[in-house]
This record gives C-alpha cells, sequence and structure tokens, in this order.
C-alpha cells in the first residue's frame, strides 16, 4: 500500500518560514531601498550594517519567492514588491505586516495556551492586559503604521464588496468603525448619489480624514467622530459594519446591531463586510485561520452567513442576504422591515 503524498504536510512545516522571510525584508527596509534603485548585497549590507553573506541570502531567498529579481549579482523590486512591499506605495500592506511580525507572530507561539483556556494572549505574551488599541497602538507612528496596513487590505477588498449588491436606493452610509473610510470611499465611487460618514475614534479620524482627501468622492464624505459603543450614531439610511463583528462576543453584537437597527427608517439596511465561514465551519481556509487569529487577537471569532443571519434577526432586521464576493471578505445585506 502507498503511502499519501507528504506534500502538504512538508509545506506546512516550512510554511512559517517564507512568511517570516517576507516579515523580515520589509522591517529591514528591503523593498524601499530598492525602490531608490537596484543594489547588490554588498551595497544593501554596508547601507544596513548587516552580514553581506547572510543578507545575501535573504536577498536570494525573496528572490525565490518572486519578490525581488536578481541579474549579474544586482538585485530589483518586482512589481508585486514596489506595489504592496513598499511603505510609500499607496497601496502598501507593510503595516499589517508589521503588525503581524511583532504582534501576531509571537502571539501565535501561545495559540496552544489560547486553546486550553479560550482567552487572546495579549497577556501571556506582552504582559498586557488590552484592549489593543491602548498598549499595541499607543503611538501615533504605530497607529498610523497599522491603519495603512488595513488601507491597504481594504483597497482589495471594498469594491467587490460595494459590488455584491445594488445599494443605490440608499443616500446616506454610515461606515460604523470606518478606519480609513476605504468602504465609505469604494460606496460613494460606485454610487454618484449616495453621501457617506466615515464614523471611529479620535485618533483614527485624522488618518481617515488623509485618505478620504484622495478620493473623486470627496466632497461626499464626511468623517465624524465617535464611539459606535457609546455615542450616538449619525443619521443613516445604510450603516456598515467592516471587519468589526469578529472582533467581539455575540452579546456584544447584539449591542451593536441593536443600536444600528433603533437609529434605521423604515426600509434602511445594515450591510455587514466579514471572512464568511461555511456552514459546517470547514473553510474557506483564510476564514479559518482568521478565525485562530481572532482567538489569539481578540474576544471574537470569524463565523457563517446562518450566524451573521440569527444576530441580526435577535436585532429586530428582517430579510437579510449573504453573498461570496471573490475577494477575501464577503458581505451580507440586512433590511429593517
Amino acid at each position: 500500500m502507498s503511502l499519501p503524498d507528504p506534500s502538504p504536510v512538508l509545506d506546512l512545516i516550512e510554511a512559517f518560514r517564507r512568511s517570516k522571510t517576507m516579515f523580515v525584508a520589509v522591517s529591514m527596509g528591503i523593498f524601499d531601498r530598492l525602490h531608490d534603485g537596484p543594489a547588490s548585497a554588498a551595497d544593501l549590507a554596508a547601507a544596513l550594517g548587516a552580514n553581506q553573506d547572510a543578507l545575501g541570502r535573504l536577498l536570494d531567498a525573496c528572490a525565490a519567492l518572486g519578490l525581488l529579481r536578481k541579474v549579474d549579482g544586482v538585485y530589483r523590486n518586482e512589481p508585486i514588491a514596489e506595489a504592496y512591499l513598499r511603505t510609500a506605495s499607496p497601496d502598501s500592506l507593510c503595516g499589517y505586516i508589521r503588525y503581524s511580525d511583532r504582534a501576531l507572530y509571537p502571539m501565535w507561539s501561545n495559540l496552544e495556551a489560547a486553546l486550553m483556556e479560550g482567552t487572546h494572549r495579549w497577556k501571556q505574551t506582552f504582559g498586557w492586559d488590552g484592549p489593543i488599541f491602548s498598549h499595541f497602538f499607543r503611538t501615533e507612528d504605530a497607529m498610523r503604521d497599522f491603519l495603512r496596513g488595513m488601507h491597504g487590505f481594504g483597497t482589495l477588498t471594498s469594491p467587490k464588496v460595494v459590488e455584491a449588491f445594488d445599494l443605490s436606493r440608499f443616500r446616506r452610509s454610515v461606515d460604523l468603525g470606518g478606519a480609513t473610510g476605504h468602504l465609505t470611499i469604494a460606496l460613494c465611487e460606485r454610487y454618484p448619489g449616495m453621501r457617506g460618514v466615515v464614523f471611529d475614534l479620535p485618533q483614527v479620524a485624522a488618518i481617515a480624514r488623509e485618505q478620504v482627501a484622495l478620493s473623486s468622492a470627496c466632497p461626499r464624505i464626511e468623517v465624524v467622530e465617535g464611539d459606535f459603543f457609546a455615542d450616538e450614531l449619525p443619521d443613516a439610511d445604510l450603516y456598515a459594519v467592516g471587519q468589526v463583528l469578529h472582533d467581539w462576543t455575540d452579546e456584544k453584537i447584539g449591542r451593536l446591531l441593536r443600536r444600528a437597527f433603533d437609529r434605521l427608517p423604515p426600509g434602511g439596511g445594515l450591510l455587514v463586510v466579514e471572512k464568511l465561514l461555511h456552514e459546517d465551519g470547514v473553510g474557506p481556509l483564510a476564514a479559518n485561520m482568521q478565525s485562530l487569529n481572532m482567538l489569539i487577537a481578540t474576544e471574537g471569532k470569524e463565523r457563517s452567513a446562518s450566524d451573521y443571519s440569527r444576530l441580526l434577526h435577535d436585532a429586530g432586521f428582517g430579510q437579510v442576504e449573504a453573498r461570496r464576493t471573490g475577494a477575501r471578505l464577503d458581505a451580507v445585506l440586512a433590511v429593517k422591515a
């Protein structure tokens, strides 16, 4: 009897090595330096104060991963690195990569303890009780770096999300916990008759205003400071919550959904943007991995379409429909009868 193909197991054994290679190259500023011009391992080692032979191995690994191109001992960025791995790129994912390296990577080493206790690993890993925004993002630079990385993710997903349903009947959207405004920007750019509000904490709002100012829909977008659990929600006929509900327990989600429901007029909608698990809980793989990530980092988890439907019906919503977008995030639209 022949043995099964070991490739999936062998690939998983080595998977973290590929991630860490990219993480460290971003952290060291390799792609930023190569944006300024091609360079050899000797040039980069001298600029970074690194060991030339060791750095050469990292550069060769990045080339093997398709992030760099090496010709006659000289390295240059591939287009994918120029777009996503360079700090100054408008589509940069560097902020989230650095967060993954410095926060998530060490916390994932404590996954077994999280499974035994069912709680996040901030205290075990860093000595913090939480919440995340008062510790890891305690400086403006750290907050800005993370949010710009999340904005990069948002620009990849939000245009697909706002196409999942015909939202043209809505006139004023409010994105609760809207971060840099990528979802509101996508909504207002797709629907010329819509006005949008990005609603988030004061330390986030300043960064949102910078991103909104770059959009052609800027005149129709407002940034309002507030806490969606404590402050009055701005008027809207469409509320949106993008990668917000997965942070919380069912009880906290219910509180937020009921607040939105009470503020909406009849016929008003709520757009939920999250990774949707399959109904049996197995797959898509990215949703399973994110659910484990939420275990180590928050008090939340990923859910299926029926899970969100139940929560939305419990909050008072009538019609609920979920759609896969083909992007990393999916969409659920609930309507108030």
